[in-house]
């Protein structure tokens, strides 16, 4: 595997963990902080970090992010705006193995969208993986029983998790579709879009303050906020939009059968939930199917 995939697959790994503990912040935290001021609040903070150090660029590439149009436009809205506002909402209405579960169609959705928009179908060896990668996650969430997978039952935050995982997966088809007509940094780029998917946002948050949701500045809300700002939002995102560069869409996606593995190892550290040997026997076949998609790669 070329140097360049290889860091690719580890920065995609760290975006991996960094999401799955923002999975748990939504979790703890969906009584303490409304959903849409959650997603308002960490790009907040997010954009005030990245504009000390894209600020300049942004003003240098203008005219580049101007003539993108509407298709900037369009990409922060996705993946700003939308996804996280459905997965914060979700949160609220259904349990943490459920959002596992129903994010197991992203990698699915993207191979296929790579075959149909970009015309890169997946090599035989990388579909094997993903098969492989998305038995050890069933067995994950079924805890090792069979029967626990056929007792799940679904609820209304499930269905926005399906919408939520479909806005993502197209997010990164048309990221990839359109990085030709998108000639700036990849830091840039995100910078350009936090800052319109938060301008977006801000209706939305306005909407929930006028509802009377409020949240209060406590260190726990606001460490919650910083963390989601800085790990879940400025270093993931950069890393994996560096994923789609380097890897493409339908093998950046295959990272995403690491965050329940996370999700297990955060729990065990952070809420001394013990490792059972399902966690470990599901966690070596998603490992095992990244690594024969990894091997898949184009060089």
């Amino acid at each position: 595997m070329p140097r360049a995939a290889l860091l690719a697959w580890a920065g995609l790994a760290l975006a991996s963990l960094f999401w799955a503990g923002n999975a748990l912040v939504a979790r703890a935290f969906t009584g303490a902080i409304p959903p849409f001021s959650l997603a308002f609040w960490r790009w907040a903070v997010a954009l005030s970090i990245l504009l000390p150090l894209v600020g300049r660029s942004l003003w240098q590439h203008r005219l580049a992010l101007r003539g993108a149009g509407w298709r900037l436009w369009l990409l922060a809205l996705m993946a700003i705006t939308t996804y996280n506002g459905l997965l914060y909402t979700a949160a609220g209405s259904t349990v943490a193995i459920n959002i596992s579960l129903v994010s197991t169609c992203l990698p699915l959705a993207t191979f296929i969208g790579a075959g149909l928009l970009l015309g890169e179908w997946p090599p035989r060896r990388a579909w094997l993986g993903l098969v492989l990668a998305f038995l050890g996650l069933l067995w994950l969430i079924g805890r090792g029983d069979l029967q626990v997978l056929a007792n799940l039952s679904f609820a209304r935050g499930d269905l926005l998790m399906v919408i939520a995982t479909l806005v993502w997966a197209l997010y990164s088809l048309l990221l990839r579709r359109w990085s030709t007509r998108l000639q700036v940094p990849p830091f840039t780029l995100l910078g350009a879009q936090v800052a319109l998917g938060l301008l977006m946002l801000s209706p939305l948050y306005l909407w929930e303050l006028a509802q009377g949701s409020r949240f209060s500045p406590s260190l726990a809300n606001l460490a919650a906020i910083g963390y989601t700002a800085l790990f879940a939002s400025v270093l993931a995102y950069q890393l994996w939009n560096i994923g789609l560069r380097e890897l493409g869409p339908a093998h950046t996606a295959m990272s995403n059968y690491m965050m329940p593995v996370f999700t297990a190892i955060l729990g065990w550290i952070l809420l001394g939930e013990g490792l059972q040997p399902y966690h470990w026997s599901g966690g070596a076949l998603i490992v095992s199917g990244l690594l024969l998609a990894g091997r898949g790669q184009r060089r």
